[in-house]
């Protein structure tokens, strides 16, 4: 058995954002995530710890995959809600 699991998932933002692994913003698009976590096994439970998320962005013929930070990931997607609700309010 494997000590790591991946967990694909995939987020959608309707606008450019901004993510500090990258010098430039990030168009508007559905992106790959990627979510490594090491399995620890004990006595009386599995625990599982991330060490890793990546996110894959295609464009222009081209592949990359960039590890980036959760959290920063998690934000961005957080402010793409957030104006998406207050754009419905209007």
């Amino acid at each position: 058995m494997s000590d790591l699991r991946t967990t694909r998932s995939s987020m959608t933002f309707a606008a450019p954002f901004r993510l500090s692994a990258f010098d430039a913003p990030l168009p508007e698009g559905t992106y790959d995530i990627d979510t490594e976590e090491r399995i620890i096994e004990g006595n009386e439970r599995t625990v599982y710890l991330r060490v890793a998320t990546l996110i894959h962005v295609r464009s222009a013929g081209k592949a990359e995959t960039v590890t980036v930070d959760p959290r920063e990931l998690e934000a961005a997607l957080a402010s793409e809600r957030a104006n998406a609700a207050a754009w419905m309010l209007r």
